[in-house]
């Protein structure tokens, strides 16, 4: 091939990464207006939909990673780098699962916390896809897939819950005057 033709395959690539990109970024906004997050004292009873209700009610990627146990791209999620004070919930029933406090760096893109919320938020459930052995995390009142867990993690806990950009919503803490 000629460098003309190497550099429109170049152009190509990169035009087609910028429009993946924005296209997740987009989703990623329409994210934090999906589901209004609930107090902890709301957090009580289990969600029960069907398969096309929780379509209805999820954006595609939501429903993707949430209910087909789908992944997002490493280092591609709004909330991998978020430093901001508050509290994560499940993206699919508003139930609140960790605290700013409560992550760190991992370095693994993907946003890592050292341990959840109390009070049973997150069930646990032995994954053996792709060749691997995991254990997976879920929310313990819808059921959607949020991550998984590992036992590598560098605080006292010794836990990381490597948890997707898109199961999760933000609240930033409302500054005390």
């Amino acid at each position: 091939m000629n460098f003309q033709m190497n550099k429109s395959i170049v152009f190509l690539l990169l035009a087609g990464l910028c429009a993946c990109n924005s296209s997740v970024k987009s989703q990623e906004k329409k994210n934090t207006s999906q589901v209004k997050p609930l107090s902890l004292s709301d957090s009580v009873g289990k969600v029960n939909h069907t398969e096309a209700e929780w379509k209805a009610i999820l954006t595609p990627e939501q429903y993707h990673v949430l209910r087909m146990k789908g992944t997002d791209r490493p280092f591609t999620g709004s909330l991998t780098f978020t430093e901001d004070k508050g509290t994560y919930y499940c993206a699919a029933c508003g139930n609140p699962l960790f605290t700013s406090e409560m992550k760190f760096k991992s370095e693994c893109g993907w946003p890592s916390f050292d341990k959840e919320l109390a009070g049973d938020r997150i069930k646990t459930e032995t994954d053996s896809s792709f060749g691997m052995i995991r254990t997976e995390i879920m929310c313990a009142r819808c059921g959607s897939h949020l991550g998984h867990l590992f036992d590598d993690g560098p605080t006292l806990t010794g836990q990381r819950y490597c948890v997707n950009s898109t199961s999760l919503l933000f609240k930033k803490e409302e500054k005390k005057k």
